[in-house]
């Protein structure tokens, strides 16, 4: 067993990882040429704090350039800010609901909302441009 600190979009998970050959079985050691198959790990332990936005750089490029992506499928609760008003980086910008808990989507960076891409109540899907910042 290996034990592993993985960050996911700003969150740090701990985790055992037990190496498998390709017939499943415990590997004694790990071959130099050879991978073992991927195999998901559950979150030993999530941190307790807010999450943490993705930067500008992780939008998708179907996005425009100051877009703040969605983080996740889920519903607009709220619009906490309006077009021209500025921000600053961590700034909180929307709400949003998924599997009944809220998810405060910040700003990335500094900047002035130029446009406001959603409105209460619509449904999102992970990566949507929901704001842009400039």
């Amino acid at each position: 067993m290996k034990r592993l600190k993985i960050t996911v979009e700003g969150k740090t998970y701990e985790v055992e990882v037990e190496m498998l050959d390709d017939d499943g079985q415990p590997m004694t050691s790990a071959p130099a040429a050879k991978r073992a198959a991927p195999r998901r790990a559950a979150a030993a332990a999530a941190p307790a704090a807010a999450p943490v936005p993705k930067p500008a750089a992780a939008a998708p490029a179907a996005g425009a350039a100051g877009d703040v992506p969605s983080p996740l499928s889920a519903v607009v609760v709220s619009i906490d800010v309006q077009v021209g008003q500025k921000v600053n980086a961590g700034d909180q910008l929307i709400t949003l609901e998924a599997m009944k808990m809220n998810t405060m989507v910040n700003a990335p960076a500094a900047g002035t909302v130029t446009a406001v891409h959603v409105k209460p109540g619509d449904a999102v899907e992970e990566g949507q441009g929901l704001i842009t910042v400039a």
